[in-house]
């Protein structure tokens, strides 16, 4: 299949592919005789891998450095491990993040007659 295509297939714009190829999460893309690449069902299932770990909030430089270890002909589960276990940890620090704004939010909309038109109201004097 071609670019626009797996595109399709995966949910994932035709730029972002492009973008993959290049920095190496895909494999490089076999072209036919007129230079369009031709992705087999190799490519799509690491395509959806990537955007799977990226939705899962893996940066690219990590998901580079743990598909690195994929590809590589060792055993590099530990280093694969560390690597998810570093993407767990910076994951609960930012659902940490959010549920302490989202309390805050929360809390001055239960709150916003009482307390927010007060505090507003010096805001704009």
């Amino acid at each position: 299949m071609n670019v626009k295509q797996a595109s399709e297939a995966t949910g994932t714009s035709s730029d972002t592919i492009r973008y993959y190829e290049k920095i190496g999460l895909i494999p490089r893309i076999k072209r036919d005789q007129v230079g369009n690449r031709q992705i087999d069902e190799g490519i799509i299932r690491r395509i959806k891998f990537a955007r799977q770990m990226r939705a899962a909030g893996m940066s690219v430089k990590s998901l580079k450095k743990y598909i690195d270890l994929v590809d590589d002909d060792d055993d590099n589960a530990v280093e694969q491990k560390v690597i998810l276990r570093s993407e767990v940890n910076l994951m609960l620090q930012r659902k940490h993040e959010i549920e302490q704004a989202l309390a805050l939010l929360t809390y001055k909309l239960d709150h916003y007659d009482d307390h927010m038109r007060a505090a507003e109201d010096k805001l704009t004097k």
